[in-house]
């Protein structure tokens, strides 16, 4: 086991830095939404056979695309359509998902030196990349079911647009984005001024309310590694994840359309990316997993079964992998219920159950650490049993978790059976993103960024083990 050596204390904000940001983010919103093209997107995704250039434009037919200088065809991805009623895991029925725009993309050759679109130039993949922002759980939150509204208009409620500015002026050469994209699913009750007007559903406008116009600054500025969240499972924004954001080919029956094929389109293999220098991205779709548990015969605990074993023969690809999963094996969450009772949330009880009965150390030996999000804040936790190193990074514009934790977990409490977490760092209500810095093989230092890039917080990766300098982000 590893020693971390000590941290250095966080220096003070660069002052100039923060408000030339600041100016940067308010110029680029009105109403919390960046000035973005309606009928236009151009980004760069990550995936198990390399990088693919995809674009979102309202054209009659798919662009040219220039690699190197040289020019060639795009392929369609998705026609513009409308996909039928189908039902709403949150609310019933939800109405008809609207795609107008035609989706393109081609496989972008390694090495490549250049790449453009319509003109506008392409964030290419570094075969080492040293710095990678991780953000997640990143729309805005309008949800019948509880009553959940946040104020989508109000750029400081809703700060996504800020975040994604500061994340893109660190100048990453990657981004980690750990899933859940869309949450506009109900329409904004009436005589509500802070979502008046918004989109609402699963559709391209909701898609470019929630993402592409607000990560416009982002996507332009490094490719992207997307793991799927809850929010993208087939009852949800699943149609949208599989035409825009899933970097394989997109397959008829996988697509989310047709309720009968969700056992299919609810899952996906996992997939590496390479990091070079010795380490991977070890990428895992668990979208349709539950907190309830999940018992031998349910179709979702055989998938994750599956799912672990593929994990495991990509894991010895690389001495180093870092798994990126959107719900948190070894997290904890917290709520405080209506008579002041305090309620843990540990681990993910579905995926516990599953990669469990496979390894009791749920992940396999070569998985130095974990990046999730779904709980709304951010964490840091290392363990002194042969647990991997766990971070969650769901704190980049979904209306926060709020329930306070304690600076060390009590007693009797682990996000998993066996799991003994001997460092435990966390931020509650704040928005921002975490960005990693390779160091020596095994080796990555984490600085934690509020929204205007600020560092709130500084950690160390080494191996399997972490530790940050702040216990309590205030």
């Amino acid at each position: 086991m590893s020693t971390l050596s000590p941290l250095p204390k966080l220096p003070p904000a660069p002052l100039a830095a923060l408000a030339l940001l600041a100016l940067l983010a308010g110029c680029a919103t009105q109403s919390g939404t960046p000035a973005a093209p309606d009928g236009y997107a151009a980004y760069v995704l990550m995936g198990e056979s390399g990088a693919v250039a995809r674009v979102v434009l309202d054209a009659p037919a798919c662009p040219a695309i220039t690699v190197d200088g040289a020019s060639g065809p795009m392929a369609l991805r998705a026609a513009p359509a409308t996909l039928p009623l189908r039902p709403n895991a949150s609310k019933g029925d939800a109405k008809p998902s609207a795609f107008p725009l035609r989706v393109c993309e081609a496989a972008l050759p390694p090495g490549a030196a250049s790449a453009s679109v319509l003109g506008r130039a392409l964030p290419l993949p570094r075969a080492e990349p040293r710095r990678i922002v991780v953000i997640g759980d990143t729309g805005c939150r309008m949800k019948e079911s509880g009553n959940e509204y946040q104020d989508c208009n109000d750029p400081q409620a809703y700060p996504f647009a800020a975040v994604a500015a500061a994340a893109a002026a660190w100048r990453p050469d990657l981004v980690v984005h750990v899933g859940d994209y869309a949450y506009r699913e109900s329409p904004c009750p009436d005589g509500r001024a802070g979502c008046a007007g918004s989109p609402y559903g699963y559709g391209w406008d909701v898609w470019r309310a929630d993402f592409f116009a607000p990560a416009a600054a982002l996507l332009s500025a490094a490719p992207w590694v997307v793991a799927r969240g809850n929010h993208e499972s087939c009852e949800r924004a699943g149609q949208g994840w599989w035409r825009l954001l899933d970097p394989r080919p997109l397959q008829a029956g996988r697509d989310c359309a047709d309720p009968a094929r969700d056992a299919d389109a609810n899952y996906s293999d996992p997939y590496a990316v390479s990091l070079g220098g010795g380490a991977q991205l070890l990428v895992a779709d668990t979208a349709a997993t539950t907190w309830k548990g999940l018992q031998p015969g349910d179709t979702g605990y055989e998938q994750y079964r599956a799912a672990y074993r593929r994990l495991d023969a990509l894991s010895q690809q690389a001495p180093w992998n870092i798994a990126v999963t959107h719900h948190p094996i070894l997290g904890v969450g917290a709520e405080v219920k209506p008579d002041g009772a305090f309620e843990w949330h540990l681990g993910d009880l579905g995926l516990q159950q599953s990669f469990g009965s496979l390894n009791p150390l749920l992940l396999p030996a070569q998985v130095q650490a974990l990046l999730s999000g779904h709980v709304h804040l951010w964490q840091q936790l290392s363990f002194a049993s042969p647990h991997p190193t766990q971070f969650v990074a769901g704190f980049s514009g979904t209306a926060e978790d709020m329930a306070p934790l304690p600076a060390s977990l009590p007693p009797g409490v682990a996000p998993a059976p066996g799991a003994v977490a001997d460092q435990f760092s966390t931020w509650i209500g704040g928005f921002g993103f975490m960005a990693m810095e390779r160091g020596a093989p095994g080796v990555w230092t984490v600085t934690v960024h509020d929204r205007l890039g600020a560092i709130k917080n500084r950690c160390r990766i080494s191996g399997r083990r972490s530790a940050c300098s702040v216990t309590q982000v205030q």
